[in-house]
């Protein structure tokens, strides 16, 4: 690779903060030059975990309870999830095997785990990793999380109350309202097809949460369903380019509404496939019983990439599109990071002094602690 490549892609890549970092002291340069660090070491930067398998809510179109979603004969219900001191030390275990800069803790509902939350948190804190917490609200957020350097509380909601609360009960907006006070959370909308039936729906939900204290900013993902899916969920192509053409006003009038251009750029074109998808390359997914891997990226299953809805994989999908000087697309140049990190991660695995990893850990749970 070419020295002068390196800089220019760090300029792209700043505009890759607004979607996967949170409020930190650390400069988004240092963020950068850390995650392709790792990537040229055979790391993964992100991880994705789901700390549970239970969950109280029954949502229509929930992926992560899919029969598809771990690869078929066997659902996120039927793993062997962790409690107590094992879950906080295997994923405390994960993210430092990993050595991972970013991880979000989903579910099921990750408050059911909240006892366990309560000691994970800190120390991702302490320990300079960036927290996406992923929830429904169903139980109070305890209000010491708030204080919380580098932990990011998203709040997942369904649209309007109406709506939200046939589908998301017994995490309703009363509920939700009651147990975000004392935080600044992040709402976080999949827009399903049931959302654009009705003119304005979307920008009454933007004005409703924007005018809120708590609220601290807005995300909008599309409804990604698997190959073959035939759903009430599911966006058709002009419901696709109506909720985009809506989103692209929106965000000039709501400060609120965190959605860059280049994720519009990226939802209009979205990667092909889970190997070209730069989002999906750089993260890994465990399931509940902390070594089932999620594959090909935290949807599981047979995901149709042609109608990806992941803000992620949009706003990276873009930015790999960018050329640099010369012609060439970041995306290249990403993927001549990923070899070298696949030779260095082939050598890193590579048995010393007649060692032989630990066949029930996962790979890189086996690798050395050190570089």
């Amino acid at each position: 690779m070419n020295a002068w490549l390196a800089p220019s892609v760090i300029v792209v890549c700043q505009s890759l903060t607004s979607l996967l970092s949170n409020a930190t002291t650390e400069g988004p340069l240092d963020g950068i030059l850390r995650a392709w660090g790792l990537i040229l070491r055979g790391y993964t930067p992100n991880l994705s975990i789901e700390i549970t398998r239970e969950c109280p809510l029954r949502c229509p179109g929930c992926y992560a309870y899919g029969d598809g979603h771990l690869g078929g004969g066997i659902t996120l219900r039927q793993v062997a999830d962790l409690q107590g001191d094992a879950l906080v030390d295997g994923v405390l275990g994960l993210v430092r095997a990993h050595k991972a800069l970013h991880v979000s803790l989903v579910g099921g509902e990750p408050l059911v785990r909240f006892r366990e939350l309560d000691r994970i948190l800190p120390q991702l804190a302490a320990d300079g990793v960036h927290t996406q917490l992923v929830t429904s609200a169903v139980r109070p957020i305890p209000v010491a999380w708030a204080r919380l350097r580098r932990l990011q509380v998203v709040v997942s909601i369904d649209g309007l109350q109406p709506e939200h609360d046939a589908r998301r009960a017994p995490a309703t907006y009363d509920r939700i309202l009651r147990h975000i006070e004392g935080h600044a959370i992040t709402v976080h909308c999949t827009v399903t097809r049931q959302q654009v039936q009705r003119d304005g729906y979307l920008e009454e939900f933007v004005r409703q949460w924007s005018a809120r204290d708590s609220v601290r900013r807005i995300w909008f993902s599309l409804y990604t369903p698997q190959i073959g899916e035939r759903s009430a969920e599911r966006l058709t192509a002009a419901d696709r380019a109506l909720v985009l053409d809506t989103l692209r006003g929106l965000r000039t009038r709501f400060p609120k509404l965190d959605l860059p251009l280049p994720a519009l750029a990226g939802y209009e074109r979205p990667p092909a496939s889970p190997e070209t998808c730069i989002f999906a390359r750089t993260t890994t997914c465990y399931s509940a019983d902390l070594t089932r891997e999620i594959t090909p990226c935290q949807f599981g299953g047979e995901p149709d990439c042609a109608e990806c809805g992941c803000l992620a994989s949009a706003g990276l999908a873009a930015v790999g599109r960018h050329r640099l000087p010369g012609g060439i697309p970041v995306e290249r140049v990403f993927a001549a990071s990923m070899g070298v990190g696949a030779v260095a991660r082939r050598l890193r695995r590579r048995p010393r002094g007649g060692a032989i990893p630990d066949p029930l850990l996962p790979p890189a749970a086996a690798e050395p602690a050190t570089d």
